[in-house]
């Protein structure tokens, strides 16, 4: 396994001065955001496919620094019930995947999208429970008659493209949240479908990491390093759906944290043993967006932290029989 950051972090910086600043921390791996969500600051494909000068310059700073791309990351909703706003999404994943084929890489990192409850719809509509029946009925609708359509179109258009990994981030408000989700749509399309694997989505959630690395096996293509602290007093009256603001954390009934600051070092063992148990060994990918730390404070620590718990070396056999 590589220590890795997604460099939306230091959105603020040039690429280069982020890249010395992760190089001095040991980072090996970087995760860079191509558009959508995460922004486009260190990597615009729109410039990059069409610029060789820009390019070279892209590609010298990653090589100056020994630093290989994990993933181009470019979070986003191409099923959005806008169509303006699904078609961008759309544009930005694909030229994401032609940014990936001139890189020689075969992964992105996205989100599976949420579409409303009819054609027509303005927004976007999450469904988290059965009933009353229409609910059940929008769920199949969005499914059936949407996502499915859409992810098998798009993974054919990246496989013609050379990307043969499109890792979905489980993330509550699309229609991909958790294992089960996950697995429909990898079955539904194809196993070019697979987990961007963050366990602080899952946490709030009520949901095991460790089972559902168990549960997904040769599914999770990318991992991001990112903790949830879960506030008992806020959840026994509220519960874990929240909508409040992210700098509300004294009312929240939970906050994303930095690694060791939700769990302790002995949970994150467990999580790193178990994706070497199912045979992951790429890059656990920082994600810092923990909103009582600074950048550089809340990526030091967690650099800390998983310095003791990632397991790198080969096993070897085992000498001990």
């Amino acid at each position: 396994m590589k220590l890795g950051v997604f460099t939306t972090l230091l959105s603020n910086l040039p690429l280069a001065e982020a890249c010395k600043y992760f190089k001095s921390l040991g980072i090996q791996m970087v995760e860079i955001g191509c558009g959508g969500y995460p922004g486009n600051a260190h990597a615009d494909p729109d410039v990059l496919l069409n610029d060789e000068a820009k390019f070279n310059e892209f590609t010298a700073t990653l090589k100056e620094y020994d630093l290989e791309i994990s993933a181009l990351s470019c979070h986003g909703n191409p099923v959005h019930p806008n169509k303006e706003t699904a078609a961008e999404y759309d544009r930005v994943i694909r030229n994401t995947i032609l940014l990936a084929e001139k890189l020689g890489i075969h992964q992105i990192n996205t989100f599976s999208g949420c579409p409303g409850d009819f054609e027509g719809a303005k927004y976007p509509n999450w469904v988290t429970c059965p009933w009353p029946n229409d609910f059940g009925e929008i769920l199949e609708w969005q499914w059936n008659e949407v996502l499915i359509p859409y992810w098998k179109e798009l993974v054919e258009f990246a496989k013609a493209h050379g990307v043969n990994k499109i890792a979905l981030e489980l993330h509550p408000g699309f229609c991909v949240y958790n294992t089960e989700t996950l697995l429909r749509l990898r079955e539904a399309v194809g196993p070019e479908i697979g987990a961007n694997f963050d366990p602080s989505h899952l946490i709030w959630q009520g949901m095991d990491p460790v089972a559902c690395i168990r549960k997904l096996g040769d599914a999770i293509f990318h991992f991001h390093a990112k903790d949830t602290k879960i506030d008992t007093i806020n959840t026994s009256v509220n519960g874990v759906l929240d909508t409040k603001s992210y700098a509300d954390e004294i009312n929240r009934s939970w906050i994303f944290r930095s690694i060791g600051y939700g769990n302790d070092a002995s949970y994150w063992k467990d999580i790193i043993s178990n994706l070497r148990m199912v045979g992951y060994d790429y890059a656990i990918s920082i994600e810092h967006e923990d909103s009582l730390m600074s950048q550089n404070e809340g990526l030091t620590k967690a650099v800390n932290l998983l310095k003791d718990v990632l397991i790198t070396e080969n096993v070897g056999e085992m000498w001990w029989i």
